[in-house]
């Protein structure tokens, strides 16, 4: 057992660590709450991953996102994250995917490995249904974040069934989408309970396939983040 496992191996044990080391681990979007969850997944020893992002960092992004740095604006997060956690894990087969997933891409991306887990942090609403609603007709294990944006309190952050979630705007949105698509099987998320701040919800014309933007804090994507990586490493 290489050092830097000792201490997992030491709580988990050699067999759940083996299992881990043989797992495939879809992550896809890799901002304030997929970066997050794709470290935690690397430093829990994970074999294989496979990381999707078409976006660079941006200025705003330094307050939440774990790639975001003064001095890597303007870089792709993919790029970033690849020697990062080569840096982390120099044994980890690690496929790094810089596209933007449209309805059409998707069950290509979904095809081309067999993945154990998918960790969903898309923040647009169409690319991320149509995710899940293709995952789940391959009965792919899936689980997805909901909104961390306009929020503060992590006391108030939950594991739910999607049909269950309540004060989670995306929640909502997303639980239509699927309906129209007929897809109504229990899918696993993350969410807050908490109601977002109305003050911090600003409308926006110049983002990709977004309405609007939310005001953050520094820690609350990374706590939802840190639950994804939770729920799939206990699950492998």
């Amino acid at each position: 057992m290489d050092d830097w496992k000792q201490r997992t191996q030491i709580l988990l044990g050699r067999e759940k660590m083996e299992r881990l080391c043989r797992a495939h681990v879809l992550v896809v979007g890799l901002g304030g709450v997929g970066a997050y969850a794709a470290e935690m997944i690397c430093r829990a020893g994970v074999g294989r991953m496979t990381i999707v992002d078409v976006d660079t960092v941006q200025p705003t992004n330094i307050n939440r996102q774990l790639p975001a740095l003064h001095s890597t604006v303007g870089k792709k997060k993919v790029e970033i994250l690849e020697a990062r956690f080569k840096d982390i894990n120099p044994e980890l087969e690690l496929t790094v995917l810089s596209i933007f997933l449209k309805d059409e891409n998707i069950p290509e991306l979904l095809d081309a490995e067999k993945y154990d887990f998918i960790v969903d942090a898309i923040d647009t609403l169409s690319p991320k249904c149509y995710l899940i609603t293709e995952a789940m007709k391959r009965h792919l294990k899936i689980v997805s974040s909901m909104g961390a944006g306009a929020k503060s309190d992590i006391t108030q952050v939950r594991f739910a069934d999607i049909w269950d979630t309540y004060h989670c705007g995306l929640s909502k949105a997303v639980r239509k989408r699927l309906q129209k698509m007929g897809m109504k099987r229990k899918l696993p998320v993350v969410f807050s309970t908490e109601q977002a701040d109305p003050n911090a919800v600003l409308l926006t014309e110049d983002e990709l396939n977004k309405k609007s933007t939310c005001g953050t804090v520094s820690y609350m994507p990374a706590v939802f983040g840190c639950y994804l990586a939770e729920y799939v490493i206990k699950r492998l």
